[in-house]
């Protein structure tokens, strides 16, 4: 039996104002807006905004930064106890990485209708063949995060 874990969700707003002052990082290069901040014993040990277009990596997602610095910080591809916080919910891409990187805690803040794979569109985290199980908690300031978004894509229609 699994024992219970206690979550401390005291500070999930702060970081993920901090995961939105960094989608508005990538918003400024061009890039969707998604901003990611991973913390780990109450502190951030990895950030990251959206950034396929300026490093021509089409992996370079918001979280998939966060967990490379975050990883290369602590000298570990292994990143238990930590908790993600993004302002988008994950694609599939990345739900399979924090599976990967034993992400314990994932906070989202809008919901991704097209290819959110946590909730929207699928479930990943609750197939049966994972050997990691990582918790969910989404709606976090999920009216600021989509907000961020709709903006976004408004400017970019509006362009000629």
């Amino acid at each position: 039996m699994r024992k219970a874990q206690i979550i401390d969700r005291s500070q999930d707003a702060h970081f993920m104002r901090e995961a939105l002052a960094l989608a508005a990082q990538g918003a400024a290069l061009g890039e969707v807006p998604v901003g990611a901040v991973l913390v780990q014993d109450g502190q951030v040990i990895g950030r990251g905004f959206n950034c396929p277009i300026t490093t021509h990596d089409p992996s370079a997602h918001a979280e998939m930064v966060a967990i490379r610095e975050a990883s290369k910080d602590v000298e570990n591809y292994r990143l238990p106890g930590s908790t993600l916080y993004v302002t988008l919910e994950p694609c599939s891409m990345c739900a399979g990485l924090l599976v990967h990187a034993r992400i314990n805690r994932m906070v989202f803040g809008a919901t991704e209708p097209k290819a959110g794979a946590v909730q929207s569109r699928g479930k990943f985290f609750d197939q049966i063949f994972l050997n990691h199980r990582v918790m969910v908690e989404g709606g976090v300031l999920a009216e600021e995060c989509s907000a961020v978004l709709r903006e976004f894509f408004k400017q970019r229609r509006a362009k000629p």
